[in-house]
């Protein structure tokens, strides 16, 4: 397995150490000062995108306050139509729970993991920037590229399928992460089972020049370590990301 084996147990734990974080992203103006000077204490700055202890930063939980009006026949290049359908009626279907409606990103597990598969589209024109993405090792246990299966389960190693709520950033032991609430009965344990965007090295170019594929990560969305920037940059609290294969 291309990812470290760190235990199920530590995981959890740094994402209830943050817990603080998504509950104050989602209630406007609760972290303090004190609690800022504490999460930065020992984290450089420069590795913290620049709305992380914003307390003013769109909470995910309420109505949708930068809403777009989704073209009725929008063509995202390079996405597979009926995968964008979907997605889009995710987006619908859970209303409210998605803060800001002007773009999205949508994980077409139904590729390989040499393609490019993390499809970021802007909802007003349908552009799309499109990066390569690890899936879970659970996933995809004889490492053949493609996804076999999701799941749901902590422990499972496994990529889980669903439409999941951004949330807060914080700085792990992958660095800069973000992460994620699952919205639908497939993915509803990806906070506790800590499932977040991240960058590692596993999810480089480099790793399909030698040998065909990318590394595994333990179910997270691990995207090239010089793509996280982008990511982050289009994705933003309170959007949406719709995880499937079609």
């Amino acid at each position: 397995m291309m990812h470290s084996q760190d235990t199920v147990s530590s995981r959890r734990a740094l994402l209830k150490t943050g817990g603080l974080f998504v509950g104050a992203l989602m209630i406007p103006g609760a972290v303090s000062a004190g609690m800022r000077d504490r999460a930065r204490r020992g984290t450089p700055e420069s590795l913290i995108p620049d709305d992380f202890f914003h307390p003013s930063a769109t909470p995910v939980a309420q109505p949708a306050v930068a809403s777009a009006t989704v073209p009725p026949a929008l063509d995202a290049p390079g996405v597979n139509p009926q995968l964008l359908k979907r997605a889009l009626a995710a987006l619908d279907r859970h209303g409210s729970r998605i803060a800001k409606r002007d773009r999205i990103a949508v994980a077409d597990f139904s590729a390989g993991s040499s393609a490019p598969r993390f499809h970021l589209i802007n909802l007003e024109d349908g552009r799309t920037v499109s990066k390569l993405v690890a899936h879970g090792s659970g996933s995809d246990p004889g490492h053949t590229g493609y996804l076999q299966r999701f799941s749901n389960q902590n422990g499972s190693n496994a990529s889980c399928e669903g439409a999941f709520a951004t949330s807060d950033y914080y700085v792990g032991k992958h660095g800069r992460s973000q992460r994620l609430i699952g919205l639908d009965a497939t993915n509803n344990n990806a906070l506790d089972r800590a499932i977040v965007v991240h960058a590692a090295w596993y999810a480089n170019p480099d790793m399909i020049r030698e040998r065909g594929m990318l590394g595994r990560s333990q179910g997270c969305f691990a995207v090239g370590e010089n793509e996280l920037t982008e990511v982050f940059e289009r994705l933003g609290p309170g959007r949406m990301i719709y995880a499937a294969k079609v």
